[in-house]
């Protein structure tokens, strides 16, 4: 099986995939098995026998899925992001070291005032700068 977003060519002596099989497979809305006949391996341009239409069939097929194999590459990589932020924030709440730099100004940015107490780390920020506002509002004479 290839691997998403890399182009497939056929081993040494492996045919190239037949053009009219996979328009045949992608007129019936079988991708799959379009894809294991050798879809991303094929050329749409170079493909012969084939009218200009099946030949935009051929280009959009292969363009929808590698912008879809781009898209999930982008949302794990997001996910991957966001866990070691949430990482470096759990670590920084617990007493020890952010993880990167990234973090520490984030944390640096919505953390009160040295002087002022902590509030409990379940507090979204929003409602912790909040609640220093309101401490510090009650301590006024």
């Amino acid at each position: 099986m290839q691997v998403p977003g890399t182009p497939h060519r056929p081993a040494a002596g492996q045919a190239a995939p037949d053009p009219v099989q996979l328009l045949a497979l992608l007129r019936g809305d079988d991708l799959d098995a379009a894809l294991e006949a050798g879809l991303m391996a094929i050329d749409p341009d170079a493909a012969e026998g084939l009218d200009p239409a099946a030949r935009a069939l051929l280009a959009a097929a292969q363009q929808r899925l590698r912008t879809a194999w781009e898209a999930r590459e982008r949302y794990r990589a997001r996910a991957v992001r966001l866990a070691r932020r949430a990482a470096a924030r759990e670590a920084a709440r617990a007493g020890g070291q952010p993880v990167d730099a990234a973090a520490t100004a984030s944390a640096t940015a919505t953390a009160p005032a040295a002087d002022s107490p902590r509030p409990p780390a379940s507090l979204p920020a929003a409602a912790a700068a909040a609640l220093a506002r309101a401490r510090a509002r009650a301590q006024r004479p």
